[in-house]
C-alpha cells in the first residue's frame, strides 16, 4: 500500500491568504472606477455624498467599534468641516481646497482637543450624553447666530466646487465623483493602519476591558482622547467633502440627526469592522434615494423595518456576514 504524504508550502499558503484578503478591495476599487460611466449626472452626485458620509461613519466606528465610545454628538466635527468650508466662501471669499480642506480637518480636531478633554474622562452614559449635550449646544448656535447664515436663509447656501488652484480645470460630476472616491480610499486604508496598528490593538483592549489595561500600565484616558481627536479628524473630513458635494450647509449637521445616522450606518454594517460603515452607508443613502422617490413620507417608517430585520436576522451587521461566506468560499 502506498503511503500519500502531502507536501505544505508556508509561502504559498501565506500568499494565497493575502489575495484572498485583498481581493474584495481590489474588486470594490475596479467596480467603483467603472461605476461612474455607467451612471447619469445625477447619480454620480449621490455616489459621492455616500463617498462623504462613509468617511464620517468610518470615523465614528473609530471610537464606537474599537475604542467603545459610543457617542452622539460626533456630527459636531462633521458639522465643523462642513461649516468651515462654507464660512471661508461666506466672509472671506475663498474657494481654494488647499485652504478649506486642511481648515476644515484642523478646526474640527481642534473641537476634539478642547471637549474630549472634558467627555473623555468619562464613559458609558455619561459620555453619550455629554456628546448629545455639544452636539444641541452647537445646533442651537448655528441655528441661532445670524453670522453662520446666508441672508434671508437659516442655512449657508451657494457653497461651489472647490478651486484646485489649476487655471485649465473645471469641474464635472465624474471628475469630481473620482476626487471624492480617492478622498475616501485614502481615509479608508488610513483608519484600516490605525486600527491594525499597536495603537489601534490598545483601543481595542480599552474596549474589552478597561480596567485590565490600565493596570497593564496603558494610560487609559491618553488613548481614548487621541482616538477621539483622530475620530474628529476624519469626521472634519467627511463634512469638507459633504459641504462641497451638497453646496449647503444647514445646522442639522450638528444635531442628533446627522450623528443618529452615522451610529445606524455602522450598526446596519457592523461595528468594528471600518469596512462595515461602508456597506452601512450604501445601504442608508440607497434606500433614501429609492424610497424618497416611492414613499417619501414613509421613509422613518420603512428605514426602521429594515432596521429590525438586519437587527434580528444578521446580528453583528451585514459585514461579519459577508466575511463569513467570503472565507467559506475561498479558503
Amino acid at each position: 500500500m502506498g503511503i500519500k504524504i502531502a507536501i505544505v508550502d508556508p509561502a504559498g499558503e501565506r500568499r494565497k491568504k493575502q489575495l484572498v484578503q485583498f481581493l474584495p478591495y481590489v474588486l470594490s476599487g475596479i467596480f467603483f472606477i467603472i461605476l461612474p460611466f455607467m451612471l447619469p449626472p445625477f447619480y454620480q452626485v449621490i455616489i459621492s455624498k455616500a463617498f462623504a458620509l462613509a468617511i464620517f461613519a468610518m470615523s465614528l466606528d473609530l471610537l464606537v467599534g474599537y475604542t467603545g465610545l459610543f457617542s452622539l454628538g460626533h456630527a459636531v466635527f462633521f458639522g465643523a468641516g462642513g461649516y468651515t468650508v462654507a464660512m471661508l466662501m461666506l466672509h472671506g471669499g475663498t474657494t481654494s481646497f488647499w485652504i478649506g480642506a486642511p481648515l476644515g480637518i484642523i478646526i474640527a480636531a481642534l473641537l476634539a482637543v478642547i471637549s474630549g478633554v472634558l467627555v473623555v474622562r468619562f464613559s458609558g452614559l455619561y459620555f453619550l450624553l455629554l456628546t448629545f449635550a455639544l452636539g444641541e449646544l452647537l445646533f442651537g448656535f448655528a441655528w441661532r447666530v445670524k453670522w453662520f447664515q446666508t441672508p434671508g436663509v437659516e442655512a449657508c447656501i451657494g457653497i461651489p466646487k472647490p478651486n484646485l488652484g489649476i487655471p485649465w480645470f473645471t469641474w464635472t460630476s465624474t471628475s469630481f465623483y473620482f476626487f471624492c472616491f480617492i478622498s475616501f480610499v485614502l481615509s479608508f486604508f488610513l483608519l484600516k493602519r490605525i486600527v491594525n496598528s499597536h495603537f489601534g490593538n490598545a483601543l481595542t483592549g480599552i474596549r474589552e476591558n478597561e480596567v485590565r489595561m490600565r493596570t497593564l500600565g496603558y494610560n487609559v484616558w491618553l488613548y481614548k482622547y487621541v482616538a477621539y481627536i483622530i475620530g474628529g479628524a476624519f469626521a472634519g473630513l467627511g463634512g469638507v467633502l459633504f459641504a462641497y458635494v451638497m453646496g449647503f450647509t444647514v445646522p442639522e449637521l450638528f444635531g442628533l440627526q446627522y450623528s443618529f445616522m452615522g451610529q445606524l450606518m455602522i450598526i446596519l454594517g457592523g461595528v468594528g469592522t471600518i469596512f462595515g460603515p461602508v456597506i452601512g452607508t450604501l445601504i442608508i443613502v440607497f434606500l433614501e434615494l429609492v424610497i424618497s422617490l416611492i414613499a417619501p413620507v414613509r421613509w422613518p417608517l420603512i428605514l426602521g423595518s429594515i432596521f429590525v430585520v438586519i437587527i434580528m436576522f444578521f446580528r453583528g451587521g451585514l459585514a461579519p456576514h459577508l466575511v463569513r461566506v467570503w472565507k467559506k468560499r475561498f479558503y
